[in-house]
């Protein structure tokens, strides 16, 4: 997502339970997911793994700067 043209917005998924990984560096063309990609930003990044147990519906943070990550706070607001 370029932040210089777009305001990011939350993602809203429906997920069934299972093992995620949210992308913490920005880089990713599969954003909110890790696609792998902060292996290019010198491993300043890691995946966040999270655990879905059942299925519903989550509002996932794309601007990265959530205080509870992996799930949106409205922090993008302030941006």
């Amino acid at each position: 997502m370029n932040l210089e043209n777009e305001k990011p917005t939350p993602a809203r998924v429906e997920l069934e339970p299972g093992l995620y990984s949210w992308c913490t560096c920005g880089l990713s063309q599969k954003n909110p997911f890790c696609d792998g990609s902060h292996h290019q930003a010198d491993g300043v990044f890691r995946s966040l793994k999270f655990e879905i147990t059942e299925t519903k519906t989550v509002s996932l943070c794309t601007c990265k700067l959530t205080s509870n990550p992996p799930y949106c706070d409205g922090s993008h607001k302030k941006i």
